[in-house]
């Protein structure tokens, strides 16, 4: 069992930045790659970026690619989520969860999601 906790969220003017992080409990962190969501009210929650288990390879919606990094420390065991030039449009809840068996790929399985962390940002 992995057990996520994010952090960073916060309401933020449009065109500003946050860093979103997730930590993770458990020894086999490292062994995992690893994806942040978001879900806006009355809309499916949607894959925003995805990382790999060694960091190497990182993966991006459409809507956020350029603007945002996923990046991760596994020594901390924390997989963060740099958010610039912000819009109205990435308010949403943003959860991490972790994907075993895959490489952080927007098709792959998810699973031991975290509570979830609020972006607002303001026009």
């Amino acid at each position: 069992q992995v057990q996520l906790v994010e952090s960073g969220g916060g309401l933020v003017q449009a065109g500003g930045s946050l860093r979103l992080a997730c930590a993770a409990s458990g020894r086999t962190f490292s062994n995992y790659a690893m994806g942040w969501f978001r879900q806006a009210p009355g809309k499916e929650r949607e894959f925003v970026a995805g990382i790999s288990w060694n960091g190497i390879s990182t993966y991006y919606a459409d809507s956020v690619k350029g603007r945002f990094t996923i990046s991760r420390d596994n020594a901390k065991n924390t997989v963060y989520l740099q958010m610039n030039s912000l819009k109205p449009e990435d308010t949403a809840v943003y959860y991490c969860a972790v994907d075993r068996t895959g490489w952080g790929r927007k098709g792959d399985y998810y699973e031991y999601w975290g509570q979830g962390t609020q972006v607002t940002v303001s026009s």
